[in-house]
């Protein structure tokens, strides 16, 4: 196991490390007064930061490249409110040297429970073609599988192993509580349908071997365009399938993005589709949350901080529990204070 990982930056300021990480990117560059140096990006499970070599760096471009592991030293330092190290040694590091599991962030909850409960949903559903549509995706030898430890997301929600079966059970989670707050229009079959398969062309979309990257398919297709065509191979083998059904149920992944701008190729224009786009909306943006208040935290902000700016939500955050429980504080203090200074004068004067 690690030493250091790329979480502990702020305990270690302005002093040397040496550690193991993943190298996410290299390139050499131009410096202003001429020469070069080399930018590199290393991360681990616990994220990533920039890196900087300065001098002595021909052997390591002859011998690192993207996507391998590395031994490297150097001082963690902050630029820009960011905090980044500058490399005095790097080298490739041998298989022997490094625990894979170091390297790749996983969710903290147990995947199997997850996979189960995931399970208990769809049992329980009334309509058979949606139970046996989604069924033959979970019991899908290599679509299972993959769907159990993919991430959601290469970089923004979930970005880590087991992330696409967390995010999907949460929103399994809220489909239950929201569907009977409309009786009349949503279906809960259809809802939870499509928090299981709106994301499920990611398992495809995604690569994460040694690091989150995207496929040339992903990259060619996007994961909306690999789910509907899985959607239909699956759908063809069982028929007979509702042709209405299925329309239904394409919609809501054409348009669970909510929004053009967004990649969503349609508008949602049912009720179940509105509800949805909705509800996936509002679980990434929460865990988007809480991974910007991992960040500021791990920056040294305290947690009644505002965050720094976050692009993926375009604004800056703020963690209103630890806000409000830092007043409580605040206002225990004076009392504190003033039941300690006032002490001698009770004693001085007497007591009535």
């Amino acid at each position: 196991m690690k030493d250091f990982y790329v979480a502990d930056a702020a305990r270690f300021e302005n002093q040397s490390v040496t550690s193991y990480f993943l190298l996410s990117s290299i390139s050499a560059r131009d410096k202003k007064g001429g020469g070069q140096y080399l930018a590199l990006t290393l991360s681990d499970k616990t994220g990533s930061f920039d890196a900087r070599m300065w001098e002595e760096f021909a052997g390591v471009l002859d011998t690192c490249s993207s996507g391998c592991y590395v031994k490297a030293q150097g001082r963690i330092d902050k630029y820009q409110g960011r905090f980044q190290i500058t490399l005095q040694k790097l080298r490739n590091a041998a298989a022997v040297e490094v625990e894979p599991g170091d390297f790749q962030p996983a969710t903290q909850y147990d995947v199997e429970a997850m996979w189960q409960e995931l399970r208990s949903y769809v049992d329980g559903f009334t309509n058979p073609h949606l139970q046996q549509l989604v069924m033959a995706f979970l019991d899908d030898p290599e679509l299972g599988p993959a769907f159990r430890s993919a991430p959601a997301a290469k970089v923004l929600h979930h970005a880590w192993l087991g992330g696409l079966l967390e995010h999907v059970v949460f929103l399994l989670r809220l489909c239950r509580r929201v569907a009977p707050q409309y009786p009349d229009e949503v279906d809960p079959d259809l809802l939870m349908t499509a928090a299981i398969l709106h994301d499920m062309g990611k398992v495809k979309e995604l690569a994460w071997k040694s690091s989150f990257s995207y496929t040339t398919e992903g990259q060619l297709l996007g994961h909306i365009t690999i789910v509907i065509g899985l959607i239909r191979e699956k759908i063809a083998g069982l028929q007979p399938f509702p042709d209405r059904l299925r329309i239904l149920v394409e919609h809501m992944v054409l348009s669970h993005h909510g929004k053009y701008e967004y990649g969503s190729p349609k508008l949602p224009m049912t009720p179940e589709a509105l509800v949805f786009s909705a509800l996936d909306d509002l679980e990434a943006k929460m865990q988007n949350m809480r991974s910007e208040f991992a960040k500021a935290a791990d920056s040294g902000k305290a947690a009644d901080e505002v965050t720094e700016f976050s692009r993926s939500m375009e604004r800056s955050l703020l963690n209103s529990k630890a806000y409000l429980a830092g007043e409580k504080v605040a206002e225990e203090k004076p009392r504190d204070a003033e039941a300690v200074n006032l002490g001698p004068l009770l004693a001085l004067f007497g007591s009535h």
